[in-house]
């Protein structure tokens, strides 16, 4: 681990990052199985995280406007629950953009943003330096899928967790558990998440959100297939491909996937990789739920729902858990 200081007294960047290596075998891995699938976290380079931003700001893209509305309505009652000088924590915080509306009203001691793109991480932790001059800020680029813990410079006190945007829907309800069960570990007893849960609703609203009409979310998604080409030396053609999104109401999910156009041959260094006509990768899943339904899944994890806010059209949900000190 290497730890520098950004900015004196203000930064200090903590690169974890996931090594080449391991996009390496994960992308052999997953294009070896049928159906190939290759793990979202992956979509995040630097240009990934632009058109990902670019999204945020679609029409057809409710979850972030809707969120931050949420947010900005009911920032001073999250402030009155949670108090003031806690340390916060933004697993994915790549971009910083939604703390903004919580910081002035929390005061924290300090703010720890993680997300696996160094330099959309580190630009974000600039800008926020600057905007919040008294903020004293950790951040940590690394996976937090894998492993989530606090920088070691980090203080103590109160911990928050923030988690929006609906990326819990990127985690099948096993994993989700899973993953806030480490979270409930990171903040501790009496500790807090504040998380953004997107809502089941019509088909046309969701399959819209993932397929908007600019072309951007498909950019994003075949985005993946240039930086394998450019980080792992492979050859896809990325005119041979084309996006999908489809809502599987079944299991409650939306689905992301690259079509194959036709038959063809894929080489990665000295592994090639066969596709027919219609055979798809598996890129992303986004799991939405009822509010009950999700108060029952943080439940498994040892969180207690404290309150929850809910828009008027029904689209999207805030919720605000704490650790259930009785299962910790």
């Amino acid at each position: 681990m290497s730890s520098r200081p950004l900015r004196k007294n203000k930064i200090q960047f903590h690169d974890l990052h996931t090594s080449r290596n391991e996009f390496a075998s994960d992308v052999l891995k997953g294009l070896s199985v049928r159906p190939a699938s290759i793990p979202p976290k992956y979509f995040y380079d630097a240009k990934g995280s632009k058109l990902f931003d670019a999204i945020t700001q679609l029409p057809e893209y409710y979850p972030t406007r809707t969120e931050i509305d949420l947010l900005s309505n009911n920032a001073a009652q999250i402030a009155r629950h949670v108090g003031t000088g806690s340390l916060l924590v933004e697993p994915g915080g790549g971009s910083c953009a939604k703390v903004h509306i919580l910081l002035e009203g929390l005061k924290p001691r300090a703010y720890v943003p993680m997300d696996i793109s160094r330099d959309h991480l580190q630009l974000a932790a600039e800008e926020l330096a600057i905007a919040f001059p008294w903020l004293e800020i950790h951040a940590a680029c690394t996976d937090f899928t894998q492993e989530m813990s606090l920088p070691p410079s980090a203080p103590r006190g109160t911990h928050v967790a923030f988690f929006p945007g609906s990326s819990i829907g990127n985690f099948d309800p096993d994993a989700a558990v899973v993953f806030l069960q480490a979270i409930a570990e990171l903040v501790g007893p009496g500790g807090y998440l504040l998380i953004g849960v997107d809502l089941k609703k019509d088909k046309a609203i969701l399959e819209a959100a993932y397929d908007d009409s600019a072309g951007i979310t498909a950019s994003f998604n075949l985005n993946l297939l240039s930086r394998i080409n450019h980080e792992l030396n492979a050859n896809f053609d990325l005119t041979k491909w084309r996006h999908k999104a489809l809502y599987n109401e079944q299991v409650g999910r939306i689905e992301m996937h690259l079509v194959s156009q036709q038959d063809q041959t894929v080489e990665i260094n000295e592994d090639s990789f066969s596709f027919v006509e219609g055979e798809t990768i598996h890129t992303e899943n986004s799991y939405k739920y009822t509010s009950d339904e999700f108060i029952r899944l943080a439940s498994k994890a040892g969180f207690q729902s404290d309150e929850l806010w809910i828009d008027g059209n029904r689209l999207f949900s805030v919720h605000l858990f704490r650790v259930n000190d009785l299962q910790r």
